[in-house]
């Protein structure tokens, strides 16, 4: 039986790693977009939301490449990574919230922000 839950939690953690590269793929090309429809000579507001995407972007684009490296499996440093990444997703969120048309933007960061979460619990 316990080798049976040991598979069964491989399956769910191998799961919830691919889970969350695709929703961290979904929010780095959905805060890039956001981020290009900034004008940036615009308003501080615009501004705002131009840096949040493209900080958003990379730290997605990175955590992904953490999530995909298959010989690097130090826990803390993958639990910092997906830590870091729900925090700056957030932030973002919150960012393109207060935009019209930044609804999606939102989503796909508290999208992120979630499979980050649930992997981290997979972690534990």
């Amino acid at each position: 039986m316990t080798s049976m839950t040991t598979q069964q939690e491989l399956f769910q953690f191998l799961e919830d790693r691919f889970a969350c590269a695709q929703a961290c793929t979904e929010c780095a090309r959905a805060c890039a977009l956001r981020a290009s429809l900034m004008d940036p000579d615009g308003t501080e507001e615009q501004e705002l939301v131009r840096r949040k995407g493209i900080m958003c972007a990379e730290v997605c684009d990175a955590t992904c490449r953490v999530l995909a490296e298959q010989n690097r499996l130090d826990e803390d440093g993958i639990r910092v990574q997906l830590e870091w990444c729900r925090s700056v997703c957030l932030e973002c969120a919150q960012v393109f919230e207060r935009q019209p048309g930044g609804e999606e933007g939102a989503k796909a960061c508290r999208d992120c922000a979630q499979a980050c979460t649930d992997f981290i619990a997979t972690l534990a």
